[in-house]
């Protein structure tokens, strides 16, 4: 009688105690859950933007032109808008990567600068090691750096803008008659180093000469007068080129408000290079 007595109680025992093997499991679970949370809350955006733009260039998303955005299956025009400048964002953000590889030295050495706008991005080389005063004899130095660029530039589809500015001292001499014919000659010898060897094919390139008319800054200073004599190489986005750049048979959009841009050559009337 006791005998069978203590075995129920053991058996009794038993089931009450079931109810620790579920509590484990629920606690395994949350701690998984939240686990996964927290790892999901500190992405490594650096990472992930990494990644994003290698699909991007993988799969060679193409730019969406504004004027096809309107009316697109599945979607809003804004919705469509979006997706493409995004898609746009993620082209440049690549051209830079690219670029900022291989001129990594001459940008750490003040020889050219590396900026954004909405045409796209933009390689600047300031006149100072570059060109001599009234000049567009392009550096020794500077030749090996638009050498690598070349190279750079020859894996990438986008086209090219070369542009010439200058400050606003005016220059006459027997091989310049004013600052545009300056500026455009600067942006021309560029235009022959990035075509040296078939480099970058002459069909993506075009020249424009601004003389002193695209400042930076103020030309009141001697400092302000340096930064504005330059030659800006301007890698245009998608939605740019489709927008401002003449197409390939030779007739393009009516250039109001711009400079006309020739391939290989500055347009007569060009704004040409800067005061010195």
């Amino acid at each position: 009688m006791r005998r069978a007595f203590e075995r129920r109680r053991r058996m009794s025992e038993g089931v009450r105690d079931r109810w620790i093997i579920s509590y484990a499991d629920f606690v395994t679970l949350l701690f998984a859950f939240f686990t996964t949370l927290y790892a999901a809350s500190t992405v490594d955006v650096a990472k992930l933007s990494g990644v994003a733009e290698g699909m991007q260039t993988a799969f060679d998303t193409p730019a969406v032109p504004a004027t096809s955005l309107d009316g697109v299956a599945g979607g809003s025009g804004r919705e469509v808008l979006q997706h493409g400048g995004e898609v746009l964002d993620a082209q440049i953000a690549y051209v830079r990567s690219q670029v900022e590889t291989e001129l990594d030295e001459a940008i750490r050495a003040g020889q050219v600068e590396i900026n954004r706008d909405r045409r796209g991005l933009i390689i600047s080389i300031p006149e100072t090691g570059a060109f001599p005063v009234g000049s567009d004899d392009l550096s020794p130095a500077l030749e090996q750096v638009m050498a690598r660029l070349a190279q750079a530039l020859e894996r990438l589809p986008n086209a090219i803008r070369i542009e010439g500015h200058t400050d606003d001292v005016p220059i006459h001499t027997a091989r310049f008659a004013s600052n545009w014919d300056l500026s455009a000659a600067r942006a021309i010898r560029v235009v022959e180093i990035l075509m040296a060897r078939d480099a970058v094919s002459p069909a993506r390139l075009s020249v424009a000469g601004y003389g002193e008319y695209r400042p930076r800054v103020s030309n009141t200073t001697d400092g302000g007068r340096s930064r504005n004599r330059r030659v800006d190489i301007v890698i245009l986005n998608g939605g740019t080129d489709a927008a401002e750049e003449p197409s390939a048979s030779g007739v393009g959009r009516p250039g109001i408000g711009r400079p006309e841009a020739l391939g290989g050559g500055a347009a007569p009337g060009t704004p040409a290079g800067g005061g010195r």
